[in-house]
């Protein structure tokens, strides 16, 4: 049982969340860790502002959540319109993410990409103008463990705290609450505002230093990219020597290799229908970045590489906003060509 704390030392009911269980891990255990059971007693959750910066498909719900559960809440996003449903449930909104930064005790943010995730908090007002000794900077992005260095450094120069914290799950884990937070960096920082993330997720972890919780998330992110080009090579090989796919999701979901993603992406993905939950260019993005840490560490990953290149294609095939899933249109157009070929080879 000791063995079992240490490795998984805090354990709590969040408080905004019925009788959900809340897991909450630590790479280190110490008698304070032991605080978080107290908070679910009755204990006190965070005090103060929250700012969010990015409500795309994750960190629209993602901040929605924190309002219902009644935290005062100030937002940004590039396109503000995509505020408007926010600011009617109650939040406030700032021109900038430096004005949001200031207004606020904590700020999030989840942005698309590297690029975008550096320049909102380190770019002309950005986040980082807005710091300053005493507040944080969580980042919810997923971004490779260079760039999460480099945010961390930016904010911390102010006098501000940092802590990388980016989710494992997609879009309707997010509305239910339901993510999983790999986070790193300042653990102050950390348990301050654990209560926010037992908001938005079912679980969390601390995994040290900065960079970690990027290179967790991107090990998380090749293995579903990985995984899903196989279960589509698997639905047209069933396909075409004769089976029926749908029987094969069915057979899959009962079977040690079931997986929650291949339950509910197999039935749409038979239908050539991919509504998009996590967007294929995105998918993609993190397989460039997990090949590129693997380069930088001189470890071999070729089965993530050729799904790269699938990803790739079907990005070539105007499919970059539908739903990773839809990297089974790539191998159809493979297939497509080689028969093409095939045929100017036999006219020939």
């Amino acid at each position: 049982m000791a063995a079992a704390f240490l490795l998984c030392p805090r354990l709590a009911l969040p408080l905004r969340r019925g009788s959900r269980l809340l897991v909450c891990c630590s790479a280190s255990a110490s008698s304070s860790d032991f605080s978080c059971l107290a908070d679910a007693a009755g204990g006190v959750g965070f005090q103060g502002k929250v700012g969010f910066l990015g409500l795309g498909i994750m960190g629209a719900p993602m901040a929605s959540n924190l309002i219902k559960a009644g935290y005062d809440v100030t937002v940004w996003n590039r396109t503000k319109s995509k505020c408007d449903p926010l600011l009617s449930l109650g939040a406030k909104f700032e021109s900038s993410p430096a004005g949001v930064a200031s207004s606020c005790d904590v700020t999030f943010a989840m942005l698309a990409d590297p690029e975008s995730a550096a320049e909102v908090a380190c770019g002309t007002n950005g986040a980082a103008e807005g710091m300053a000794l005493g507040k944080g900077y969580v980042d919810v992005s997923t971004v490779d463990d260079a760039t999460s260095k480099l945010i961390g450094k930016h904010i911390t120069s102010t006098g501000a705290s940092f802590l990388e914290a980016p989710v494992s799950s997609s879009k309707k884990p997010a509305e239910d609450g339901l993510l999983i937070f790999l986070t790193a960096g300042d653990e102050s920082l950390y348990k301050r505002v654990a209560p926010l993330l037992d908001v938005m997720g079912k679980s969390r972890f601390y995994l040290g230093d900065v960079g970690n919780g990027a290179t967790m998330k991107l090990v998380v992110n090749m293995v579903m990219g990985s995984m899903m080009v196989s279960f589509a090579e698997g639905l047209l090989l069933s396909e075409k020597v004769g089976l029926d796919p749908n029987t094969v999701v069915e057979v899959i979901s009962q079977g040690a290799i079931n997986a929650p993603m291949l339950s509910l992406k197999g039935p749409s993905m038979v239908k050539a229908a991919y509504p998009t939950v996590f967007p294929l260019k995105h998918q993609q993005k993190d397989l460039r970045l997990a090949l590129a840490l693997a380069e930088s560490v001189s470890q071999s990953i070729p089965t993530a590489a050729a799904a790269n290149e699938l990803y790739k294609v079907a990005k070539s095939l105007g499919l970059a906003d539908h739903d990773f899933s839809a990297v089974i249109e790539a191998l159809k157009a493979k297939v497509h060509s080689s028969q093409q070929y095939r045929l100017f080879v036999q006219l020939a």
